[in-house]
């Protein structure tokens, strides 16, 4: 493959990150939408969005079969135009006995089209020899706020119908323009030998499922602030209400930013020092948050912290994509299940902890999980390993599975 063919691929799977992210953040605007309209309570409501979460998480190993077999780039096509037109289907549910399927239906696409953009952009990364991943996430985090703003807006002028189509239609655009463009893969996925045993559908390197945690470990704080910070922040910062939605506010933008400038560090610096320092940032960001004074100082220590997620995740995708002996699709897709599986738990978890113990033993706490991604980064090393290969040649593997 020629430079300008990966560069064809790299920002063909920018679109994919983008779209995904766009009709995540225009999704979530529409979730108050859904109480009067179906006269239901939060509890259920709560329910509801459980069942989207664990679509997601039950399609997303699905998915990995389905590329180990067929390639990122067919998968990749498919689940993306589906996911794109998948918002209207739940938006017009007539009835909760519609909606409940939609949702899952719509969680389940959303889940496959995250492994499949991700397995892409390890391809591209090694076609093209250099990291790609932490900007390639930077822009869902781009889609997913130009998705929620102008979402809004189309709601409070033109209602939640209106919206549903136009983001359908703007998403199906952007996909359907970038799909010919999709680079990065041997043109012919190698078959198994004859007499070759059949995977199971769950991998069994245990070094896998190691990265697996450590995703886990990674994801859990991004979903702590975003959905107690503000709370934290009035009832034991005494916050006014602007300054308690400053929280997420700013620990997603130092996020976003880092994404975008995290290829660059990758690149310099290699995976395993740029996991370790990223750990320790994050670690220490969450650790002030909760031995802040006062807000402004938690505010901006939540932001020190997003600086520090930011790139964890992207890292521990590359080195699941790289892993030895699996499909990168198969070892992303359980790498992504597991992380995804922890964020469906921790809201719920971290509530009931800070209902007895407080949000400040809380925050501090959470910062352990961060210090052991540091002090496990070495196990990342395969995210390194971006020597350029053209299509039809195997990737070298330096380290034998675990």
């Amino acid at each position: 493959m020629t430079p300008t063919e990966a560069q064809k691929g790299r920002w063909a799977v920018a679109a994919m990150f983008s779209a995904n992210g766009f009709v995540m953040g225009a999704w979530a605007p529409q979730i108050p939408q859904l109480l009067p309209r179906h006269q239901i309570t939060e509890f259920t409501l709560g329910l509801l969005i459980l069942g989207l979460g664990l679509g997601a998480v039950g399609a997303m190993l699905f998915a990995g079969r389905l590329i180990a077999r067929f390639g990122s780039i067919p998968v990749l096509r498919g689940f993306a135009l589906s996911a794109a037109l998948a918002l209207p289907l739940v938006v017009f549910a007539p009835s909760l006995t519609v909606l409940a399927p939609a949702m899952a239906l719509l969680g389940a696409l959303i889940g496959c089209l995250d492994v499949a953009m991700n397995a892409n952009a390890v391809e591209v990364e090694r076609r093209l020899g250099r990291a790609i991943m932490s900007s390639s996430h930077g822009f869902w985090s781009l889609g997913g706020f130009v998705g929620g703003a102008s979402g809004a807006w189309i709601i409070a002028h033109w209602g939640s119908g209106a919206q549903a189509m136009i983001v359908g239609g703007v998403a199906a655009l952007l996909v359907l323009v970038a799909m010919p463009l999709l680079r990065g893969e041997p043109p012919q996925p190698a078959p198994d030998p004859v007499g070759t045993p059949r995977r199971g559908l769950l991998p069994r390197a245990p070094g896998l499922w190691l990265l697996g945690g450590m995703a886990l470990f990674s994801m859990v704080p991004e979903g702590a602030v975003l959905d107690w910070a503000a709370l934290y922040l009035q009832q034991e910062l005494g916050a006014t209400v602007f300054r308690s939605g400053l929280g997420f506010a700013f620990f997603s933008g130092a996020m976003a930013i880092m994404r975008f400038a995290g290829d660059g560090v990758r690149n310099r610096y290699g995976a395993v020092r740029t996991l370790r320092v990223s750990g320790l940032l994050a670690a220490a960001g969450l650790l002030g948050a909760a031995l802040a004074p006062a807000d402004t100082l938690a505010v901006a220590c939540f932001a020190l912290a997003g600086l520090g997620v930011a790139n964890m995740v992207p890292i521990l995708f590359s080195a699941a994509g790289n892993f030895p002996g699996l499909p990168s699709g198969t070892a992303i897709s359980a790498v992504t299940m597991v992380g995804y599986a922890g964020i469906l738990v921790a809201p719920a978890s971290i509530g009931f902890v800070a209902e007895h113990l407080g949000f400040r033993l809380t925050y501090a706490a959470l910062s352990l999980p961060l210090i052991a991604v540091a002090l496990l980064a070495s196990r990342a090393a395969g995210a390194d390993r971006l020597q350029r290969v053209e299509d039809g040649m195997a990737q070298s593997a330096a380290h034998p599975p675990m």
